[in-house]
């Protein structure tokens, strides 16, 4: 009976004594947890709000990227020095949704699938859809078919390089391009075309250092973007924060006359026939952009 009664004693001490311990360790691991920084006070229903807020987020930068304002990381030297490499610019979507269409001097992004690039590079789905979400928020290289230019004729515009001072001439202007890259020429290839309705002729700041439409003529579309491949816009320069700047408007075209008014290649007769956005050939039988190619040249 006393030995029966001893036993119980020391089950009920036992099991006392593991509950307390068991208690306190249970009351010691809450305390680390929540001693952790930015753990303190989370529950599970805390969390799942958390996770929601960020998705809710990255849901409205991508909607905002998309239609209204997107980062684009610039991959090469080819708009120095406007543009540096590794500058994230700020594209304005809207700059061309309502009627609007670029003009001269307009820094744009566009889709140069068609133009630039005959054949776009096959991807995986899924790196594809995870590196253009990337790309979209700035945080990736853009895809290989975006281009960051300076529009430098509209469609029906007559450009031609080069003038006696060796200068770019829009409509039978010149045009002093005080934007171009220290020590380089407007364009080391001469050309004579005239720009299709509803294109660009789009070229980098660092010509040396451009593929540009100088370098497509004798492709299909012969370098000419079509103005509905433009993405947007470039206003502004977001990051790095210490070149943060807004991207003034350029004079260098003011000056330039309307194409109603200019002299068309047929006009001019140049012997041995001029560049046309069709055609092949330059006055006197000098080579093409295209024939040339512009030594260095970049992508972006």
């Amino acid at each position: 009976m006393d030995t029966e009664e001893r036993q119980t004693e020391r089950d009920r001490s036992s099991g006392s004594h593991d509950g307390t311990e068991e208690g306190s360790r249970s009351a010691r691991s809450s305390g680390r947890l929540t001693g952790l920084p930015g753990l303190s006070g989370l529950s599970g229903p805390a969390w799942r709000r958390a996770g929601l807020l960020g998705l809710a987020c990255a849901v409205f930068a991508l909607l905002l990227s998309s239609f209204v304002v997107q980062p684009f990381l610039i991959p090469s030297g080819s708009m120095r020095p406007t543009l540096q490499v590794g500058d994230r610019v700020l594209v304005n979507k809207l700059a061309y949704r309502f009627g609007t269409a670029p003009e001269r001097g307009d820094v744009v992004v566009f889709d140069g699938t068609g133009s630039f690039v005959q054949e776009p590079p096959g991807d995986n789905p899924v790196t594809g859809l995870l590196h253009g979400a990337a790309a979209a928020l700035g945080l990736a290289a853009p895809a290989e078919t975006d281009f960051v230019k300076r529009v430098v004729g509209v469609g029906g515009d007559r450009v031609v390089c080069c003038d006696k001072g060796g200068r770019v001439e829009v409509n039978g202007g010149a045009v002093d391009e005080g934007y171009l890259y220290a020590g380089d020429a407007p364009s080391s290839v001469p050309f004579d075309i005239v720009v299709p309705q509803g294109t660009l002729w789009v070229m980098g700041d660092h010509r040396s250092n451009s593929r540009d439409s100088r370098d497509h003529l004798g492709d299909p579309g012969g370098g000419m973007v079509p103005v509905d491949k433009v993405i947007g816009r470039a206003d502004w320069i977001g990051w790095p924060l210490g070149r943060w700047a807004v991207l003034e408007p350029t004079g260098a075209f003011h000056d330039v006359r309307s194409p109603e008014g200019a002299v068309t290649p047929a006009d001019a007769g140049a012997p041995g026939g001029t560049e046309t956005a069709g055609g092949k050939g330059t006055a006197g039988g000098t080579g093409t952009a295209g024939d040339a190619g512009i030594p260095g040249g970049s992508h972006g």
